[in-house]
């Protein structure tokens, strides 16, 4: 199956340290050869890079390992193929405009049966052939049959009702998912999701996937909250916190604000 990656942070923050691990894992400590891409939040706009080759041979990836783009929130992921064929329609993450707002989504699992599911998309189509674009569309169409074409005021309601949308779906398979509106990061488990905040007093952290270390007390004020979520922990030497099936979270800048 795929691997998914995201951070939420307090200030802009590069995730050149969380995704150098990612990306060994597309081909290197990992099967995940089939693209992969990464969406970073500035404001309300954002940028997205992907490429359907695998991320350990990637020129794109290499510039995002070498490029500290600094951001707020970011939602990564690398695929391995099992519904659509491999190409650059299908890596995920995918976007949407919704509210005024770019809705950034990815997914990792497999579905099945989900044709009859999420027959009738009207308003937002995929674009490609996979199980998890097409999911994606179906929770955004349900949003708006639900809360009409304006944001409402509190949002909160609005990741409670994709909660019970996100239930529904784990019915038909696994379905692990970030979803991101530019302001908030949802993380909601099936089987694997896990995540860690890092906050003062800031130490070293030591990648699975690669021989790096850093040391975040160099690259970081005592002010930083930083929250970074994956599949599989990234680092051999900290507490990730893992999630359990049918959990979801919501992060805004780094904290905890609802599960």
């Amino acid at each position: 199956m795929c691997e998914l990656l995201a951070m939420s942070a307090n200030v802009p923050t590069d995730i050149v340290f969380s995704f150098t691990g990612l990306a060994e894992r597309g081909g290197v400590t990992g099967p995940h050869v089939d693209g992969w891409g990464i969406t970073f939040y500035e404001g309300k706009g954002n940028r997205t890079f992907k490429d359907a080759c695998p991320s350990s041979k990637s020129h794109i990836a290499e510039l995002i390992k070498s490029y500290p783009i600094k951001s707020e929130i970011v939602v990564s992921h690398i695929r391995q193929a099992n519904r659509g064929c491999v190409s650059l329609v299908n890596t995920h993450p995918f976007t949407r405009e919704l509210w005024g707002r770019y809705w950034t989504y990815a997914h990792n699992g497999q579905l099945t049966g989900y044709a009859e599911k999420f027959a009738g998309v009207s308003r937002f189509q995929p674009v490609g052939d996979t199980d998890s674009e097409l999911a994606f569309c179906w929770i955004l169409d349900a949003v708006v049959n639900q809360f009409g074409e304006h944001e409402p005021d509190d949002v909160a309601p609005v990741f409670d009702y994709i909660a019970q949308l996100a239930d529904e779906i784990r019915q038909l398979g696994v379905f692990n998912m970030l979803l991101s509106n530019g302001i908030d990061l949802m993380a909601y488990c099936t089987n694997n999701l896990c995540h860690i905040t890092r906050r003062a007093p800031f130490g070293k952290a030591t990648l699975i996937d690669t021989d790096v270390v850093i040391d975040f007390s160099k690259e970081t004020t005592p002010n930083d909250v930083v929250t970074v979520i994956a599949t599989r922990p990234l680092t051999n030497n900290e507490n990730w916190i893992k999630l359990a099936p049918g959990e979801w979270k919501i992060f805004r800048q780094g904290e905890l604000i609802s599960r």
